[in-house]
């Protein structure tokens, strides 16, 4: 696997806040990274390092180069969108695109405006006149228009209704995604990206505690919902977490073979928010 973003015990401090805690991952080309982990847990401030808008303790390569003493070259290949657009308000679309392509090399002006033809957006309109959503489709269709190997997306989707949400994501894939580009994102809506990711990483007051593919989490991880008696034999296999839900009990296990489970109860995968709440609460008792 060819590794765009590589990190080696990387970690940041605030004063007496230790905001990332001596990190290491790997996000290879042509995948889907999703980067999960609850408000203050160090998501935004790893982000800001592999964009290189802060500088870090540690290993940290983004394309081969080091983000923040190279960032200038690496914004040559890497795009963003934020949970806030800052975009002028004043600025209309077609002035816009002429920014951009004032100012990004890799960015095709025709390849943008094929892609706001699919929308309501209009050239000479204002950014004020432009709703939230159709502020985040201009984002997305001049970032789609931009020939970059790594997108990061933080929270792209925030405020945004579901109808915008589900076009943001599909737009995503069928316009931007191939196998020579990777996209690393963060949301708190976690139930409506799991299909569309490749991989993984939980992080939890600045520690990662999994990173994994999604094609590996049926291997390493299974739910049993059971009561009574199987419950109790269930518990003796050591879950790394257990919830109640509708009178019965729910346990998650890790690195329990299927076949250890059989009979004690209904098996299924945890989805990743399952999951999520499984290391973390679990990890704290």
């Amino acid at each position: 696997m060819t590794s765009l973003v590589s990190a080696r015990n990387v970690s940041k401090t605030f004063g007496s806040l230790r905001a990332v805690d001596d990190v290491s991952f790997d996000i290879g080309q042509g995948r889907i990274m999703g980067l999960i982990g609850p408000n203050g847990a160090g998501k935004t401030t790893l982000l800001k390092a592999v964009l290189g808008l802060t500088d870090c303790e540690g290993n940290l390569s983004v394309l081969g180069l080091d983000p923040f003493r190279q960032r200038k070259e690496l914004l040559r290949h890497i795009s963003f969108i934020a949970d806030v657009a800052v975009l002028p308000r004043w600025i209309r679309v077609n002035q816009l695109l002429d920014f951009v392509e004032s100012v990004h090399p890799g960015f095709s002006r025709d390849r943008a405006k094929e892609l706001l033809s699919r929308t309501k957006i209009r050239p000479k309109s204002k950014i004020r006149e432009l709703s939230k959503g159709m502020v985040t489709q201009l984002h997305l269709s001049i970032i789609s228009a931009i020939d970059a190997k790594l997108l990061v997306l933080d929270e792209p989707t925030l405020g945004l209704d579901i109808i915008f949400r589900k076009e943001f994501y599909g737009n995503l894939l069928n316009d931007y995604f191939d196998k020579e580009r990777t996209i690393l994102i963060t949301t708190h809506q976690v139930e409506e990206i799991e299909n569309l990711l490749t991989d993984v990483m939980f992080i939890n007051d600045g520690r990662i505690v999994l990173h994994a593919s999604m094609d590996a989490l049926p291997e390493r991880y299974v739910e049993l919902m059971t009561s009574g008696e199987n419950a109790e034999r269930a518990r003796r296999l050591n879950p790394i977490f257990e919830r109640d839900v509708f009178g019965k009990k729910v346990l998650t296990f890790e690195g329990v073979g299927r076949d250890q489970l059989h009979g004690l109860g209904e098996l299924r995968t945890p989805g990743i928010a399952d999951l999520f709440v499984a290391k973390v609460k679990g990890a704290a008792a």
